[in-house]
């Protein structure tokens, strides 16, 4: 139904939003890996490596094709240069092809875990390289024949080595991208009560290590009904909610991962139950997300404002969904900072990052789909011309705009009017001449409220030809009926009461599309 507007995106029910929802994670899951945020990490040193002396950089070498028995040989020997070995060994490894010709070697992976376990921090942490190069593979026979490690890197994450907890974390998340095997040993080997007492650490490197681990194992399939559970019912959401909130003041690459990883929980729970958001509320989380908002807006330029989107994009998914429920909107503090902090973060990132422009729509139209306060707050503070301005940048934004004008004008003649005095109508022309039937229905509906609650717009819509541009989408289909109710009311003499001959055609209207 086209006059509930909350958590439905530009037009379209539930089935329609979730298709929607879906696209737009698919384009956010684009964004993060243009910014470097890929599905797996690698950690390598090699670069400062090939800066030693010339006998080191002939240990770093790549071995040829078909020695892989022969590093492996080395490396069991147990010779003072079994460091080196181990070296060579992890350069190769950098090889899919040396990958799984490794795993298939007898006892090669039992070799590498009891190296990994030994009591020599050098040989261990040369072993934890091997390890992290054969977790980044794409194979998922590589990943699963690492399983026989994963309860070492759980226990290595309560050591007192930073340089070998950030290995294991990483090692960790690149295993559990690859294989649902993994993540099945990981789950009752105890990695979320794990995850949980780690995440108290005051080290950035462990914290974001953390973090990446997290958002694996929350976008993996089963985690619906396996892992947010365990999440939920752990401290982890309160700590993340704290480094997310604090990433401006410590460094945001913890902050970037926790906000993913409270994104796909706020998201997946959006979409199925509504019910454990309700956890995420009780800790404060629609006014600490609002908080950090406004702080960011009063931090940025336009420029100087590069990598902090990276941290506002999750945020405002976040946000946006918590507002989308009951529960969220009763959260939400009226406070029109936040309004002016979205119109801050548009117009910084317009240019260099457009991507953030529907997700600070998207949060906006949640804001003003039921709530008078902050419709009252974008009129008098003179926000509407800038939301205006954005009305040609693409479908996607045209759109969310669109609906954005429609919450406003929904709230009845005081609205409209101000809409009006606002000269909004000259670009709603502009907008029916676009030819995209979806942008063109979405103004239609904008016109129908404004036309009903304050008739001077349907007078001037006449004067300023806007009847005519109207009739040329009478051989739309799917805009046919629409055309033709609001040419109806657009055509009655001002001043007849409230259109009264169109009521049955009006009730039509509203059920449309």
């Amino acid at each position: 139904m086209w006059g509930r507007r909350r958590g439905a995106g530009p037009g379209g029910g539930a089935e329609e939003l979730r298709a929607r929802r879906r696209e737009r994670e698919a384009a956010l899951r684009k964004a993060r890996r243009e910014q470097q945020l890929v599905s797996k990490r690698l950690l390598r040193e090699d670069e400062a490596e090939r800066g030693r002396d010339g006998a080191e950089r002939a240990v770093l070498d790549p071995v040829l094709q078909g020695e892989v028995s022969e590093l492996l040989r080395g490396v069991q020997r147990g010779s003072e240069d079994r460091r080196g070995w181990l070296r060579r060994l992890r350069r190769a490894l950098q090889s899919k092809e040396t990958q799984q010709e490794f795993v298939r070697l007898d006892g090669a992976v039992r070799t590498l875990v009891g190296l990994f376990t030994c009591s020599l921090p050098d040989v261990q942490l040369e072993a934890a390289r091997c390890l992290h190069e054969l977790s980044h593979s794409s194979d998922a026979a590589v990943a699963e024949a690492c399983v026989p490690v994963t309860s070492y890197l759980l226990t290595y994450l309560s050591g007192h080595s930073v340089e070998l907890m950030e290995l294991c974390l990483y090692t960790l998340g690149n295993l559990v991208v690859e294989s649902e095997v993994v993540r099945k040993k990981l789950l009752p080997q105890g990695i979320i009560p794990v995850l949980a007492s780690c995440i108290q650490s005051p080290h950035e490197a462990v914290l974001e290590g953390l973090g990446y681990v997290l958002s694996q194992l929350l976008q993996a399939k089963e985690a619906p009904a396996e892992i947010i559970p365990l999440v939920l019912d752990s401290v982890l959401p309160q700590h993340m909610l704290r480094l997310i909130c604090s990433g401006l003041k410590f460094g945001t690459g913890a902050a970037v991962e926790f906000a993913w990883c409270l994104h796909y929980i706020v998201y997946d729970v959006f979409l199925r139950s509504h019910t454990a958001n309700v956890e995420l509320m009780s800790l404060g989380a629609v006014p600490a997300l609002t908080s950090l908002l406004c702080d960011i807006a009063s931090e940025i330029s336009p420029s100087d404002s590069e990598g902090l989107e990276l941290l506002i994009c999750p945020v405002l998914r976040c946000l946006g969904n918590l507002l989308a429920e009951e529960t969220g909107r009763e959260a939400q503090p009226q406070d029109e900072r936040l309004l002016v902090a979205l119109f801050i973060i548009m117009h910084c990132y317009l240019q260099q990052h457009p991507f953030l422009i529907p997700e600070s729509l998207w949060l906006l139209n949640n804001l003003t789909a039921d709530e008078p306060f902050f419709c009252s707050a974008l009129l008098s503070m003179d926000l509407l011309p800038a939301l205006l301005q954005l009305l040609p940048h693409s479908q996607t934004v045209s759109m969310l705009v669109l609906t954005v004008l429609c919450n406003i004008a929904e709230k009845g003649p005081a609205y409209c009017q101000q809409l009006h005095q606002q000269a909004a109508l000259p670009l709603l022309l502009h907008v029916l001449v676009v030819p995209d039937p979806e942008v063109v229905g979405q103004c239609l509906e904008l016109l129908h409220l404004l036309f009903l609650h304050w008739p001077q717009v349907a007078a001037d819509f006449v004067k300023q030809g806007g009847h005519q541009t109207l009739e040329q989408h009478q051989s739309t289909p799917e805009l046919q009926e629409r055309v033709r109710v609001l040419l109806e009311m657009a055509l009655q003499p001002l001043g007849a009461p409230a259109f009264s001959s169109s009521s049955a055609a009006l009730s039509t209207f509203s059920q449309m599309t």
